[in-house]
């Protein structure tokens, strides 16, 4: 079995993440949201793991993909990281709502 650890595993890893954000949160309203502890949880260990992925792609990878937001994936990786008890709902909301379906698209145009 060969399991190379290369930046298409990682991309492939992200996309695995992106996948399940959004089947798990298509169509939930914003009280549901915040009120399911659980999907919390897992939305957020979801978006930390998208950013830890991140960091394992070459930087070469990284500078040829510049239209991805690579600073702000990992940005929010740290709030939920570092500030865990303040982190506001209402961002993590919007993002699975409105942006994560625009980086889904631009993880997916990877050739």
């Amino acid at each position: 079995m060969d399991n190379k650890k290369d930046n298409e595993y990682y991309v492939d890893k992200i996309l695995n993440d992106l996948d399940f954000l959004i089947k798990h949160t298509n169509g939930i309203s914003k009280d549901d949201f915040s009120k399911n502890e659980l999907l919390l949880d897992s939305i957020m260990f979801r978006f930390i793991q998208i950013s830890e992925h991140i960091k394992k792609l070459s930087i070469d990878f990284r500078n040829e993909h510049s239209n991805i937001p690579w600073k702000s994936i990992i940005g929010l990786r740290n709030r939920i990281v570092h500030e865990y008890g303040k982190v506001d709902l209402e961002i993590i909301y919007d993002t699975v709502k409105d942006d994560i379906y625009e980086i889904e698209k631009l993880f997916k145009s990877i050739d």
